[in-house]
């Protein structure tokens, strides 16, 4: 994990909101349907929710896996994405002990 990469995907808005709501599923999006994996979320209920195109919202979630934030999964004709807890974590980790190196 490089960690430029992990804060240059979150320092658009929108790709920060959608790591949050991936983050709670079950608070921020209806429930999937039986094909979607455990904690999975449609692509198509992610770009309901931010309002933008599908373009959009495809560059934004590859933005996310690029940097391991999110992975995805096909199922059928479907793409679900979920929050990878332990990528994150690992970022949050690395970059406390970053700061304690700063000067």
């Amino acid at each position: 994990m490089d960690i430029n990469t992990v804060l240059s995907a979150l320092a658009n808005p929108v790709r920060l909101d959608i790591l949050t709501w991936l983050k709670e599923p079950e608070r921020h999006f209806p429930a999937q349907k039986d094909l979607a994996p455990p904690g999975g979320i449609c692509v198509s209920h992610i770009r309901e929710k931010t309002g933008l195109s599908q373009p959009t919202i495809s560059l934004y979630l590859s933005t996310l896996s690029r940097a391991g934030l999110v992975s995805s999964q096909r199922a059928g004709q479907w793409t679900y994405y979920r929050y990878e807890r332990e990528t994150a974590e690992a970022f949050l980790d690395s970059l406390t002990e970053r700061l304690k190196e700063a000067p």
